[in-house]
């Protein structure tokens, strides 16, 4: 078997309006592709039942989340309903480090933030809903109620109009083939000879002789 090149991790960056299949192709994505986990956050919001520290948010005090963002500690944060959320750097970078992959499941204002901290790791894939009435009868189907479907619809296209600052977009008109598509995203990054850390070794290997004459 050929040996495999050590390669940097990614940080591929999922972004869209709420009911465009986000977290969906997400979940897909980690269920089948080795080596990708899910970006854990910080917040300040109380734990709930069932949740575990670690496993579904690292939580914090609004003092200790507070000094980790003084710290430079978070690569992105945003308050929302009063309570803070921020992504921890230091994972990041030893899953990067360690030539893992994480996924992101944030919005537009996030993947800013995170580009800006990791320039050369972040990829970023927004996801469209094939047509406004589309979107809406998603919202519908998952039990949404009236006046927070229009508040969602509302928020959508200015939403979608940050899609041209991400490296690919896709429409998500049906399930599997988005997932198929934002796997090819994920399969392109891995493969960028920028993430190759090993490739020098690997060819000067090559132009050896082999000492057998083979």
């Amino acid at each position: 078997m050929s040996p495999r090149l050590a390669r940097r991790g990614l940080c591929l960056v999922l972004a869209a309006p709420s009911g465009a299949g986000k977290s969906s192709i997400t979940r897909a994505l980690i269920a089948t592709e080795p080596g990708l986990t899910l970006s854990i956050s910080a917040t300040t919001r109380p734990m709930r039942a069932g949740e575990a520290e670690g496993v579904h948010y690292f939580f914090k005090t609004r003092a200790a989340f507070e000094a980790l963002r003084a710290q430079g500690a978070l690569l992105e944060h945003a308050e929302v309903f009063g309570r803070l959320y921020g992504t921890p750097r230091a994972p990041v970078e030893a899953a990067l480090a360690a030539g893992r992959d994480v996924v992101f499941d944030i919005d537009w204002q996030g993947f800013r933030q995170i580009r800006a901290a990791l320039p050369a790791d972040v990829v970023g894939l927004f996801i469209l809903p094939p047509s406004r009435a589309a979107l809406a009868e998603r919202l519908a189907a998952r039990g949404d109620a009236p006046e927070e479907i229009a508040r969602r619809m509302a928020l959508a296209w200015s939403e979608m109009r940050h899609a041209g600052e991400f490296d690919y977009v896709l429409i998500n008109r049906n399930f599997e083939t988005a997932v198929a598509e934002a796997r090819a995203v994920l399969t392109a990054a891995r493969l960028a000879t920028t993430r190759q850390l090993g490739l020098a070794a690997f060819l000067e290997a090559a132009a050896r002789p082999d000492p057998d004459g083979a």
